[in-house]
């Protein structure tokens, strides 16, 4: 039997990196994967869509949803949890991993841009966790998680380098991400849901963050895999009662729980979590 079996997990941002390894390596342990994204198709520049998400889920023997959605707009946040729980049933795990990273000089960033930020980084966060607590409450517990990074802590100078200059409104988003990650285990703490935050301790190479091509060399020495990522993830998501309201690191959580890293179809034991070993 599997770590999640008879769960139903909802993951944002899976259509490719980081997501899309979560809602792997939670289907192999037996999970019905809900997941949502912008890119329901082939993307014309990235690689990576739900169909294939759901293709390599279902290659394996894994059950999947899709809800092509922009976690932008509340009316299609609403739209998500209500298809998702028409597929598969209520919502056991929440994984707001989803997020608008823009890396711009204060000075340049728009008010669009801001405003899409928090949006998808916070707004949507907030408003998922709302729309999926009944279910949670009326099956007395689940696991919410947040997808975090390494942006959220404060850049240390004078003097400060490109990376802390241009990186202010995505650590913003983090940080606010974070902070409602505690007080939300706090709140849900006595009904039995876990609520927890994730980031790795530099990066991960996903499709999106080659793309971008600004994550600083010092991050990219400390990359961690993707199936690390998705390996504490499930970690996180099969927690006991007293693991919550925890503003975690990959590696260091992996560590704590003395738990290896598996492959993202969860047979083998890999080496390590830095991308380097795994």
């Amino acid at each position: 039997m599997g770590e999640l079996d008879g769960r139903v997990a909802l993951i944002t941002g899976a259509s490719r990196g980081i997501g899309a390894a979560i809602a792997r390596r939670f289907a192999a342990e037996g999970a019905r994967v809900a997941l949502t994204a912008r890119t329901l198709d082939a993307h014309p520049t990235l690689p990576g869509s739900l169909h294939e998400t759901i293709a390599s889920i279902e290659a394996h023997g894994g059950r999947a949803f899709a809800v092509q959605a922009d976690l932008a707009d509340p009316q299609q946040r609403a739209e998500i949890v209500e298809q998702s729980t028409r597929a598969f049933g209520p919502i056991d795990i929440l994984v707001n991993n989803a997020a608008a990273a823009f890396y711009l000089p204060f000075d340049r960033t728009s008010d669009k841009r801001y405003r899409i930020a928090f949006e998808v980084n916070v707004h949507a966060a907030w408003d998922l966790a709302q729309r999926v607590l009944p279910s949670m409450r009326a099956r007395g517990g689940g696991w919410i998680l947040d997808i975090s990074s390494a942006t959220s802590r404060h850049p240390q100078g004078p003097p400060w380098s490109d990376f802390d200059r241009t990186s202010t409104l995505y650590g913003a988003t983090k940080a606010a991400l974070e902070r409602i990650t505690t007080g939300l285990a706090a709140a849900l703490h006595p009904i039995g849901v876990r609520v927890n935050s994730m980031a790795p301790v530099g990066a991960v190479m996903t499709e999106g963050a080659e793309a971008l091509g600004v994550v600083p060399r010092e991050a990219i020495a400390e990359a961690e895999s993707l199936e690390a990522m998705a390996e504490a993830a499930l970690a996180l998501c099969t927690a006991p009662p007293d693991l919550t309201g925890r503003i975690t690191l990959c590696s260091p959580l992996l560590e704590e729980l003395d738990r290896p890293v598996r492959s993202l179809d969860g047979r083998r034991t890999l080496p390590g979590p830095r991308a380097d070993q795994a």
